[in-house]
């Protein structure tokens, strides 16, 4: 099988039951690290439901990206900006950016927005930045699908974990999934510089938290990323920084007023 993102020989890796019926192989590419499903022909079975049950970590998830994602925008985006959560679930993070200050919107075609109606995002327009989070590892197609949001944004902040090279047995890393089948993509750094490369983009990580952009952040910015925990660090800095931004909920809450003549 070829590699989705560089188009090099990939390996069997192992065999796994998927959706614990299914035997499945796993691929790593020889090149850039990039691992892979066999072509995942249980996918429609997958998303039965498009939330899968294990996933207890959406809320504490949607908290700390909140606060790592408001310094980014702060301190290297245009933080006056409009920007997309993509695949955005319920609509929780949307919900807890714009509670913070910044004007995001949501966009998902397979997910109720519960929690942020009234702020759906058009996805023939641009944003300064688009937020997609644990969405990158469900990419049947990878390539494609990055291509789609960079028609809308020239910058992605993203999150998936990454694989190691040589990748690790079925056993030793939860990230597979395979119980619910979801995840059929799996990055090393090497591939998503691949996908940089390609698209003419800069790329920047911080543990799973990774930028995909056509902006340099700078010398403070690069010097950052070089820290093994910037992640906590962006975590820590929003203490400092939030008090400088006025929240949206009181003026969101007004805008749905109809106001008497």
């Amino acid at each position: 099988m070829k590699c989705k993102i560089c188009h090099n020989p990939s390996d069997v890796i192992f065999d796994a039951v998927v959706l614990y019926k299914y035997n499945v192989k796993y691929y790593q590419c020889k090149n850039c690290g990039f691992g892979q499903t066999e072509e995942p022909y249980w996918l429609q079975e997958s998303y039965i439901s498009p939330m899968n049950l294990s996933d207890t970590g959406v809320m504490f998830r949607s908290e700390r990206m909140s606060k790592i994602t408001t310094t980014l925008l702060y301190l290297f985006f245009n933080k006056n900006g409009t920007f997309l959560d993509y695949a955005g679930g319920l609509g929780v993070f949307t919900r807890q950016m714009r509670d913070i200050g910044f004007d995001f919107l949501w966009n998902d075609p397979y997910t109720k927005n519960e929690l942020a109606r009234g702020f759906e995002g058009d996805l023939n327009r641009k944003y300064d930045a688009v937020t997609t989070f644990e969405s990158f590892e469900h990419f049947e197609n990878p390539l494609e699908e990055i291509e789609k949001i960079l028609q809308i944004t020239d910058t992605i902040i993203l999150t998936t974990d990454l694989i190691s090279v040589p990748a690790p047995s079925h056993k030793d890393w939860w990230y597979y999934a395979s119980e619910h089948g979801q995840h059929v993509a799996f990055y090393s750094k090497k591939s998503f510089r691949e996908i940089a490369k390609k698209f003419g983009l800069n790329y920047y990580n911080a543990m799973n938290v990774h930028i995909l952009t056509k902006q340099k952040i700078g010398f403070l910015g690069t010097s950052l990323f070089k820290i093994k925990y910037a992640k906590h660090l962006l975590y820590g800095s929003f203490y400092m920084i939030n008090p400088f931004i006025k929240s949206k909920s009181i003026t969101d809450m007004n805008s749905f007023y109809i106001k008497e003549e």
